[in-house]
């Protein structure tokens, strides 16, 4: 029996150095020739060690930064065609189990709707085709019914796998007869056909409310600064984006009862006074939520200029394709879009055409050499199903954290080395990105909350590593 002052001295010890309560590491890994594709690897545990391995990444979840909202793709007209239409069922729905089911499946949870068509479609159409020359600005000949077919079919499909998925829309054109081309390609909108443009992109979000998809983010032109020649866009200038915000669709969006917020811009990094000129709008900022980034120019710092001048409204990676013109391998690229754009306060980051088969298409004009996160070869019988490295950068992050994680501090040492992002989930559990951008396999030590322990990673492969919440001491 101990003694009352060995009692005093055991319990003043327990408080000063509590006991330690291994934690189990869970890890996934994808290499990069995906022999090895979000496989998991033995478990591991920390340790009461100091780290001893000349690199070191260190998880600190006091240091607390965005919260997330998802990773996910564009929901573009011509995959939805070719998940509707061009697979068989079964096939259809073992590719939308795959990317959005959060048990069976990635659990992709952001989806960007496209308003009408863009240039993955398989023509060029709006919700208020006329015929040239025509005016329809009580929007009498509006409808969506074109996306009946496989838009929103599919759209309902991924919303019923994981319910959890955000809906931004976006036009990639204002109808043709809105604008001062008369087409759906180049031009600009028109400065009398501002308010009826308002109503039009009110009454989309309604119809894909009525067809079971809510729309929680809106973004008014995609990549506003590319005036397009063969496929649906339009110039629109960040003064001329202010006013229709500020002075029309805004006060439209709230008349009407939505709840939609805007994101401004929509478009590359290289611009970020774009959207700066928008947040400084005292009459459009109270409609936006943020700003909305495309990865094709700039640099993903961009982010944080932007975040340092509005640190109350968010950032969301809306578009960056993979595609023939790169020459890194396919993980590497999103990979390192992933932890950019996240390390720059992305709330999302979204890719751009979910499924395209094995000649790049569909797609009327512009992208003719885009890469999906799925290819199918139509060319084949039975038809094949390919997952590119796209597709499991994504599902390292989407599979583990969880919309309403908040991304968390850790160490990165590098484009040339290791580099990191940090994720703590809802249930307090913690999720670690690390890819080795070394030419051989690398050892490290991760340490966390005076914890740590040695693993090791193959040459530009990515690791996922997940570990529950700190367990307390029974009383």
């Amino acid at each position: 029996m101990l003694s009352p002052l060995r009692l005093r001295t055991a319990a003043l010890l327990f408080v000063i150095c509590p006991p330690f309560f291994a934690q189990t590491v869970q890890s996934f890994r994808t290499t990069a020739d995906l022999s090895d594709a979000l496989k998991q690897q033995p478990s591991v545990t920390f340790s009461r060690r100091a780290p001893v391995a000349p690199l070191v990444i260190e998880v600190d979840d006091t240091q607390r930064f965005q919260t997330m909202e998802g990773f996910g793709i564009s929901m573009v007209e011509g995959s939805t065609w070719l998940l509707h239409d061009r697979i068989p069922p079964a096939m259809s729905q073992q590719i939308m189990t795959r990317l959005f089911d959060p048990r069976q499946g990635i659990g992709l949870s952001f989806v960007r709707l496209p308003i009408g068509s863009t240039d993955l479609s398989r023509d060029h159409y709006s919700y208020d085709d006329i015929p040239a020359g025509q005016q329809d600005p009580s929007l009498a000949h509006f409808s969506t019914a074109h996306d009946d077919a496989s838009v929103f079919p599919i759209m309902r499909e991924a919303l019923q796998l994981n319910p959890a998925i955000t809906v931004m829309a976006t036009p990639w054109s204002a109808p043709a007869w809105m604008k001062t081309s008369g087409s759906m390609t180049g031009g600009s909108l028109r400065e009398d056909a501002m308010s009826i443009f308002a109503q039009y992109l009110v009454r989309s979000l309604e119809s894909f409310k009525k067809n079971g998809i809510p729309v929680k983010y809106l973004s008014v032109q995609n990549e506003p600064l590319h005036e397009t020649e063969d496929f649906p866009g339009s110039l629109m200038l960040a003064d001329q984006q202010t006013l229709l915000i500020g002075s029309y669709l805004g006060p439209d969006l709230r008349r009407a009862g939505l709840n939609t917020e805007v994101l401004a811009y929509d478009h590359n990094w290289d611009h970020p006074e774009y959207p700066i000129e928008i947040l400084s709008d005292p009459a459009a900022s109270q409609f936006v939520a943020g700003s909305a980034l495309h990865c094709y120019g700039g640099d993903p710092g961009a982010q944080s200029v932007i975040h340092q001048k509005f640190p109350d409204k968010g950032i969301w990676m809306t578009e960056c394709s993979g595609g023939t013109w790169q020459k890194e391998n396919p993980l590497a690229v999103t990979t390192h879009l992933l932890i950019d754009s996240t390390r720059n306060w992305a709330k999302a980051v979204a890719l751009w055409g979910v499924i395209l088969d094995n000649d790049h298409n569909p797609h009327a004009g512009g992208c003719g050499t885009c890469r999906g996160l799925v290819t199918v070869n139509l060319k084949e019988q039975p038809t094949t199903v390919t997952y590119t490295g796209d597709f499991y950068a994504l599902a390292q992050a989407s599979k583990f954290a969880h919309p309403g994680a908040v991304r968390i501090n850790s160490s990165s040492l590098g484009r040339q080395s290791l580099e990191s992002v940090a994720f703590q989930n809802t249930d307090g559990s913690i999720v670690l990105l690390v890819f080795n951008n070394r030419p051989d396999t690398t050892e490290f030590d991760i340490t966390w909350s005076g914890n740590s322990f040695r693993t090791s990673l193959p040459a530009q492969s990515l690791a996922t590593y997940i570990w529950p919440r700190r367990r307390e001491p029974k009383t």
